[in-house]
């Protein structure tokens, strides 16, 4: 499913028109985007987590070389999916 399909299916169950659809699922995800910028987390209730989590600068290896290289510090977005939701992907 993508932000299409997502859209559609908002538009199906709520009587919304596809543009108006779109429009509020690109703005729930612009605002996850920014919380997450600024550091926040993201809690949505029976749903998961957005957490920023830092990665350390590393040493890595160049897989055509073997050479080493040096991998910058980073940050990444992680989600932690809730009860609810492990419970329906497991049965």
């Amino acid at each position: 499913m993508n932000n299409t399909d997502l859209a559609e299916a908002l538009a199906a169950d709520h009587g919304l028109t596809k543009a108006d659809a779109r429009k509020y699922v690109d703005a729930v995800f612009s605002s996850v985007a920014g919380a997450a910028a600024k550091g926040d987390e993201v809690s949505l209730n029976g749903f998961g987590k957005f957490k920023v989590k830092d990665s350390p600068a590393r040493e890595g290896r160049n897989p055509s070389t073997g050479a080493t290289i040096q991998i910058a510090a980073s940050k990444k977005l992680t989600f932690t999916p809730a009860k609810a939701v492990k419970d329906q992907l497991n049965g």
